[in-house]
């Protein structure tokens, strides 16, 4: 269709552009889940420490050791000092001392102790003695074997005899069982690899003897040692068969100087290395003299300590998998240290051919690139020291950490792949800690968690969250609505985070800011959402919050109008007192239920349902007593009569959690909906009319049914009628409004209190409690409404909703029949249908002649008594013994909307919704990234660009067709098949190539050009069905809506497909019409959508026009028809969007004005048609109405006038008809013609009677007539299921 396509100047001036799309927000294209749970690998399982420390030093200085011939000159340093410079004693114990002193720098709070030249006993009792102290904390050993033989390879290593005559061997085997697990070990001496072998070895033997020894053989050393490899972490200088260096430039201890201090060792090899002599002036001995401290970032060795942790941390984290870094670089603080120096160990120690070995065993990192911007950082501030040592210059900070910034931000803004974190994300950590750099770097770093929950995980595994935790002491304003952004996105993917935030104390944060009114919107509803998480099924964060006045800080704000923030607030509401009394009193002294209630009716979906989430928390409230005061029932029958107006609300999103509310008040009240299920269940027959009550002394109602006034009322022919459609029952079971009872039900009830009946030999009964409520007409009028509400909800179009709903029902059935059953008494049949009654009345009639005591059950158990049966003659009729309905039981379950629980059989007893984790998804996902559609080089954007070309040139050809017009004699078929049901209805699609054909409870789809059936779609409705149809959006992505004649409207995406991976897909429904009322001849509901507004107008078999805008999804407007009839036509003007056209049953044709209130927005009535009205249509642009009445009747008119101004008859038995969108175009069909007229002449311009082609057969009764609104093209659809599309020109 490319080459087919007129060119335009400009694309983005097509009318396309600007018509608003309907149904594409989240709630429409997502599943209402949250995010599936995070793995909480980056949340270190067991913080360990390092609390001791055994340094054993094995030097014999001035005697070299026998089996390692050492060059001369050769390194002589041990921790930086020449041992032959001073006597061998003081040389040692200086040795020493500075070893002490080099690992204080990196754990300052460990007990140190020396092992100089030791002998095994003292080796032995020194590990003990450092493993009993610590207990389950880490040891380290530090062994220094320069004065010994190498290790050997029967896994020994060398120590002392007491006179230091002779070597002693020591076995790593035995080190083992002293040192315990977890432990750390350092061995700096030739071969060292071979230790760590030997290590492995004996650690595997030992798990091998444990599991073959007996459970009860097994000795504690044993036990201590088993998973001894796991739990220890061993570093060798250098391989099994490995020499450490010799260069008398480089220390002895090489391996322990790069551990214990990296930087002054780096330096070292920097001066030694040739790329040196670039730097002119620099030598060895100023490595000493450079000036400042190493925690002082701000002079030139802090700055190259700070560059060097952020270096080995990144190479770290871009190397290392995410479990090893985090055992290795976040559990514990001196072996991140040893681990980040082990690095830097590696390259060096390569250099001079040793290879440094670990366990855990690392990959290879001493050419990792970043040891490039090291070097580059090391030149730098190296060529420096010279004048600074001069005093000649002031120090020139490093660029490394402003360059990296840049390739962070040079990362985000080049659309990265989510699944390659940047390399430079460990750097930004370092940023934290720089005052200067912190706000760019929190900038920085929330524009890369807006990426989404992948980020967020990253992020949290480097290590950012000890970081953002502190940062929450922080004063600064300006670093609040990152702070508050960083930890929404932090929240949004792990709530676990909620306990660290309170025990902290940082939730204080975030209710001064949502507290600050100066404080920007959306910061304030990332706070709220903050407090949220915290209370989310976590006491110690509903406590807090209640302390700090987060209830009344909530509703103060909830008149904003800023709606996520409302959002919001609401269920931050709902989250606090969800389960916690004290804040649900706190709410009830704040009169928080009557300012939620506004939110009911706001214009956002999901403020909607928030505010019924937060109120039915409120309601479904359990006090800590287990008692309800008079005034808390008031407060909760008020917030349930609020909540009944949402049950035809039009967004499935309110309804899913209005089910859930009504669940939470229906576990509250359980005996009463029990009662209200009895009266309400089975079309009524449950409760005739002779039925009274009384009130016991033991705290009961009786309920009384007298057999002679039944009888008289049976002679009478007094029967009750079920609950239709849009009625709600009253406490008697009277049928009344959906509001409240009717007044003759209210005298009966005066009537009953005032003299209450006895029990006499022609009555029965049965009890009440009312120890915890009060069976008022009020309450019992509400718990009806409620259960009534609970049976419409039951028949939703929304399949979560009715099924919810009707599990409801079924668990409070369930109950009744259990306990019945429980007392070998029949109960009878209890239904969701509201179904119209059978003209019998039935009576109650008990199944036993046992009676039952009049008061309390002592098991507090129901004792249902009560059983439907046909009424029996007055002849057959015997007194029933008095009966009682037991008090409440326990309740159904504690449900909760966040988590699934089953009852002992089962089955579902709680209401599961999701919304509150859907609406967390908010946060996770992007908030900065604009859409694509905003990117003109994107390829949705190319697409939707390509779209509108088609559409606009199919609207210019559409211009050309009234040229056409005198030539067109519809005599090609284009398009013949047959479906297998009969077609209800024909649709094309504007601008695609597609025919929607509708049966009563599916509808097909059909590609015209292939002449090949899409897919076949189930539309959901099985007791109605689909009598009108529309496209949405048509001019973009396309959806489906269809209308029933039950009045619920539905709206599918990806219609037209049917591959298994895009099926038809429901994305909302909802009841538009509430009581449609079938006759003799129905329309069922017809439709009329108007894209450029949004609205749907629907009507048929009511006497209003219900006006629904689909972008608040509200009804807005009832307009009263004013016929005795249905509506069968409906049309809009959709250039001046003010007139709308009616054609009615009783054929007068109605003109409303829709700018006008609804009481006059009826303008005109057309009266000459004599019969039902088939179509009316609006001609654009002259807005002149053509109608067609059954018997053949076209009428012309001018709005403006009360008469016709053009009018003649088709065919007689006109059955069907359609008007032309864009030209004077009329077809109607009757028994087995169909014509086609030129409204404007008059004159027949087809008549089809045959089928053409080889078929040759007659066409079968015409049950539905379509035409193409921009071509010449027209569909039939007969009753033996026979589809055609007859043009004007012939197929290419």
């Amino acid at each position: 269709m490319d080459k087919d396509i007129l060119p335009v100047e400009d694309a983005s001036e097509l009318s396309d552009w600007r018509l608003p799309l309907s149904f594409m927000k989240g709630r429409h294209s997502e599943s209402i889940d949250g995010l599936p749970p995070m793995d909480e690998s980056w949340r270190v399982k067991e913080r360990l420490k390092t609390w001791s420390v055994a340094l054993a030093l094995c030097l014999n200085i001035g005697v070299d050791p026998p089996d390692v011939m050492k060059t001369n000159p050769c390194a002589r340093n041990e921790c930086w000092i020449d041992p032959l410079s001073r006597s061998p004693q003081k040389a040692m114990e200086q040795i020493g001392n500075n070893l002490q002193k080099q690992y204080e720098r990196w754990q300052p709070r460990a007990r140190y102790k020396q092992l100089l030249d030791p002998t095994t006993d003292e080796v032995r009792k020194l590990c003990l003695a450092l493993r009993k102290n610590a207990k389950n904390e880490r040891v380290l050993f530090h062994y220094n074997g320069h004065g010994v033989p190498k290790p050997t390879t029967n896994g020994e290593i060398w120590v002392f005899n007491k006179s230091y005559t002779q070597y002693i061997p020591l076995s790593i085997y035995d080190l083992q069982v002293w040192m315990g697990k977890p432990s750390v070990y350092v061995f700096d001496c030739s071969q060292a690899g071979q230790i760590v072998d030997s290590f492995k070895l004996f650690a595997r033997e030992r798990e091998s003897e444990f599991f073959l020894e007996s459970s009860t053989n097994v000795s504690n050393s044993q036990m201590n040692c088993f998973g001894l490899l796991e739990g220890s972490i061993l570093l060798a200088a250098c391989g099994s068969k490995e020499l450490l260096p010799m260069n008398p430039k480089l220390p002895a201890d090489l391996f322990t100087a790069c551990l214990t201090t990296p930087v002054k060792t780096a330096l070292l090899w920097f001066c030694l290395q040739r790329v040196s002599k670039l730097v002119k002036g620099v030598t060895i001995d100023m490595i000493d003299q450079i000036p400042g401290k190493l925690n002082d970032r701000k002079t030139p060795l802090g700055e190259l300590n700070w560059i060097f942790t952020a270096i080995t941390d990144t190479i770290a984290w871009n190397t290392l998998p995410r479990e090893l870094f985090q055992k290795l670089f976040r559990q514990d603080l001196l072996v991140a240290s040893l681990f980040r120096n082990f690095l830097l160990a590696e390259r060096i120690m390569r250099s001079y051919n040793c290879t440094p070995e670990s366990h855990p065993i690392l990959p290879p990192t001493y050419q990792h690139p970043l040891w490039y911007a090291w070097d580059l950082a090391v030149d730098h501030i190296m060529s420096q020291i010279p004048q600074l040592l001069n005093k000649t210059a002031e120090y020139n900070p490093s660029t490394f950490f402003p360059e990296q910034l840049n390739a962070f931000q040079v990362w985000l803004i080049s659309a990265p792949d989510i699944n390659q974190p940047p390399t430079q994300l460990p750097i930004i950590l370092q940023f934290l800690l720089s005052q200067a750099h912190r706000l760019q770097a929190l900038e920085l770093l929330g524009r890369y968690l807006d990426m989404g929950p992948e980020a967020v995980h990253a992020a949290l595994s480097v290590g950012i969250f000890p970081y953002v935790l502190k940062l929450l002491a922080s004063k600064l304003r300006e670093l609040q609505p990152i702070l508050v952004f960083i930890w929404a996105k932090i929240l949004a993917v792990d709530n676990g985070c909620q306990s660290d935030l309170v025990k902290d104390g940082g939730y204080k944060y975030f209710i001064s800011v949502l507290a600050d009114n100066t404080m920007q919107y959306e910061y304030r509803t990332m706070a709220a959402f903050i407090l949220s998480a915290i209370s989310k099924n976590y006491q110690k964060g509903k406590e807090v919050c209640l302390q700090n006045n987060v209830i009344s800080i909530c509703l103060a704000q909830l008149d904003e109008p800023n709606a996520v923030l409302k959002q919001w607030l609401a269920i931050c509401l709902g989250r606090l007192w969800y389960k916690y009394d004290a804040a649900r009193w706190c709410g009830v002294r704040d009169s928080a239920h009557d300012k939620i209630a506004p939110l009911l009716w706001d214009e956002i979906p999901e403020v909607r349902a928030s505010a019924v989430y937060c109120l039915g928390t409120y309601i479904s409230n359990t006090s800590d007593d287990g008692q309800r005061n008079s005034h808390a029932i008031n407060i909760e029958q008020n917030a349930g009569v609020m909540l009944l107006s949402l049950v035809t609300d039009g967004s499935p999103l309110v309804r899913r959690e209005l089910v859930a509310a009504f669940h939470g008040i229906i576990q509250q009240y359980e005996r009463e909906f029990q009662i209200a299920a009895l009266r309400c269940s089975e079309n009524e027959r449950m409760v005739p009319s002779n039925l009274s009550t009384s009130l016991t002394p033991g705290g009961w109602i009786n309920v009384f049914i007298d057999a002679t006034q039944d009888t008289d009322a049976r002679h009478n022919g007094v029967s009750g009628r079920s609950p239709q459609n849009g009625d709600l029952i009253n406490g008697e079971g009277f049928v009344g409004s959906y509001y409240g009872s009717s007044s003759d039900s209210s005298e009966t009830e005066d009537k009953v209190f005032d003299t209450p009946p006895k029990v006499g030999p022609g009555s029965q009964s049965f009890g009440v409690p009312v120890a915890r409520y009060h069976d008022t007409l009020s309450t019992r009028s509400m718990y009806a409404q409620i259960w009534r509400g609970i049976q419409i909800l039951a028949s939703d179009p929304c399949p979560f909703v009715s099924q919810q709903a009707e599990n409801i029902i079924q668990t409070v059935h369930d109950k009744i029949r259990q306990t019945s059953k429980a007392r070998n008494i029949s109960m009878p049949s209890l239904t969701t249908s509201l179904s119209a009654p059978t003209t019998a009345s039935p009576t109650l009639r008990t199944t036993t002649t046992k009676a039952h005591t009049i008061g309390r059950s002592p098991r507090g158990g129901i004792t249902p008594v009560i059983t439907v049966e046909p009424l029996p003659s007055p002849q057959s009729y015997i007194p029933s013994p008095v009966h009682t309905l037991p008090p409440r039981m326990k309740k159904m379950s504690d449900g909760d909307s966040d988590s699934d629980k089953s009852d002992s059989n089962g089955t579902s007893s709680s209401c599961t919704t999701h919304f509150c984790d859907w609406c967390s998804k908010y946060f996770a996902n992007s908030l900065m990234k604009q859409p694509q559609d905003c990117d003109r080089f994107s390829e949705s954007y190319l697409q939707r660009e390509f779209r509108f070309l088609r559409n606009n040139t199919m609207r210019e050809d559409a211009k050309q067709l009234k040229d056409n017009l005198d030539k067109a004699k519809f005599t090609d078929q284009i398009f013949v098949n047959k479906e297998t049901k009969t077609p209800q209805d024909l649709m094309f699609h504007p601008y695609l190539p597609q025919l929607v054909v509708l049966h009563k409870t599916s509808w097909s789809v059909w590609d015209i050009d292939q002449g090949s059936k899409l897919c076949t779609y189930n539309n959901g409705n099985t007791t109605s069905k689909i009598t009108a149809a529309e496209f949405i959006n048509p001019h973009d992505i396309s959806f489906l809506l269809t209308g029933t004649d039950d009045g619920s409207v539905r709206i599918w995406k990806n219609y037209s497909s049917e591959d298994g991976n895009n099926n038809p897909k429901m994305i909302t429904c909802w009841r538009a019409l509430s009581d449609i009322q079938h006759g003799s001849k129905n329309v069922g509901m017809v439709l009329e959508w108007e894209q450029q507004t949004g609205l749907l107008y629907t009507t048929g078999d009511v006497r209003y026009i219900r006006v629904w805008d689909t972008h608040k999804e509200l009804k807005i407007q009832d307009i009263i028809t004013g016929a005795e009839s249905c509506v069968t036509s409906l049309a809009l003007d959709v250039h001046d969007k003010s007139l709308m056209v009616a054609g009615c049953g009783d054929g007068t044709v109605r003109l409303y004005d829709k700018r006008n209130p609804m009481s006059s927005s009826l303008v005109q009535v057309l009266r000459e048609h004599t019969s039902w009205v088939l179509d009316v249509h609006v001609q654009q642009p002259i807005n002149n109405i053509v109608s067609v009445s059954s018997n053949g009747e076209v009428r012309k008119w001018d709005p403006r006038f009360t008469k016709s101004v053009h009018g003649f008859t088709t065919m007689l038995g006109t059955n069907v008809c359609t008007v032309h969108h864009s030209v004077d175009l009329l077809a109607c069909a009757s028994y087995q013609a169909i014509k086609l007229y030129n409204i404007e002449s008059k004159d027949v311009v087809s008549n089809i009677k045959y089928h053409d082609g080889f078929m040759g057969q007659r066409i079968g009764p015409t049950k539905s007539l379509a035409f193409h609104p921009y071509k010449l093209w027209m569909a039939a659809g007969g009753t033996d299921g026979l589809i055609s599309i007859y043009s004007s020109e012939r197929k290419k």
